[in-house]
C-alpha cells in the first residue's frame, strides 16, 4: 500500500509518502511546502491544492491519511489552516484517492502507545520506526510520516 501522509497547514504543509502495511513500511519522500506570506490567501491556497494535485501525480498513492484540526489558541490560524485542509481534501477527492482522517491524540497514541506525547517522542519513534539516519529537519514533514504511520497501523485492512 503506498499512502499520502499530510500534516495540513496555511504557511507549510508537510507531506510524506510511504509504502508497507502494518508490520513493515517505508518512507519513499517526504517534504514540506511553504506559501509565502506576501501572496494573498487566493494565490496560497491554489498553491497548496496544486501541489498535493501534483504528489498524488507523481507517487500515486492508493490512500491519504489527513491529520484533522484539534485545537489552536489563534482563531485567525485556525481559519487559515481550515482553509487549507479544505483545499488539500478536495485535491485528494478528486484524484480518486481514499482519504482517512486523524487526530493528534490518535496519531501520537498509534505511533509511541501514549496519546499525550511530546513533539519530540512522536519524532523520536518515527526515525526508529523507519530506521532514519537523523530525525526530518522540518517538523510539518516529520508530522506528516506520523500520520501516514498511524493509518498503516490502525487500518486493519493492511495486515
Amino acid at each position: 500500500m503506498r499512502v499520502l501522509g499530510i500534516d495540513p497547514g496555511f504557511g507549510r504543509v508537510g507531506w510524506a509518502i510511504l509504502e508497507g502495511n502494518r508490520s513493515k513500511q517505508a518512507v519513499i519522500d517526504f517534504g514540506c511546502l511553504e506559501t509565502s506570506p506576501t501572496d494573498s490567501l487566493n494565490v496560497r491556497l491554489e498553491e497548496i491544492y496544486d501541489h498535493v494535485l501534483e504528489l498524488i501525480d507523481k507517487y500515486g498513492p492508493e490512500e491519504a491519511a489527513v491529520e484533522d484540526i484539534f485545537f489552536f489558541k489563534n482563531q485567525k490560524t485556525v481559519i487559515g489552516v481550515g482553509q487549507a485542509r479544505g483545499v488539500i481534501l478536495l485535491a485528494i477527492v478528486k484524484k480518486k484517492v481514499a482519504c482517512y482522517n486523524y487526530t493528534p491524540l490518535e496519531i501520537k497514541q498509534a505511533i509511541t502507545g501514549f496519546g499525550q506525547a511530546e513533539k519530540k517522542q512522536v519524532q523520536f519513534m518515527v526515525k526508529n520506526l523507519l530506521k532514519l539516519k537523523e530525525v526530518p529537519k522540518q517538523d510539518d514533514a516529520a508530522d506528516a510520516i506520523a500520520c501516514g504511520l498511524a493509518h498503516m497501523f490502525m487500518d486493519k485492512r493492511l495486515k
